[in-house]
């Protein structure tokens, strides 16, 4: 079975499913922080590639939204210690709401 591109660490993984059961308000919020923290530390994603991902059939429960889609875009593109670092700091939140 292949995995995930965020299975591939625990700590994300977990982020992962807590942000996909919070509510909508809750997620669009980690949204916002996964692509602030990912610009603020310099990574870029290509606007096509963003695109034409969310303009084919949306199989992911993340490409419902577009702010959603566009942070996990940010997220993949990230380097692991930041993935490692956000990861953590959606536990934190998450796991208070």
């Amino acid at each position: 079975m292949q995995k995930r591109w965020y299975d591939l660490d625990p700590t994300l993984s977990l982020a992962v499913s807590l942000m996909k059961t919070a509510n909508e308000s809750i997620q669009l919020k980690c949204a916002d922080y996964i692509t602030i923290k990912a610009k603020n530390f310099g990574v870029k994603i290509r606007d096509n590639a963003l695109n034409e991902a969310f303009s084919y059939i949306l199989r992911r429960w993340y490409d419902k939204d577009k702010r959603i889609q566009e942070a996990f875009e940010y997220l993949k593109a990230s380097p692991v210690p930041l993935q490692k670092e956000i990861a953590q700091n959606l536990l934190d939140v998450l796991q208070i709401s």
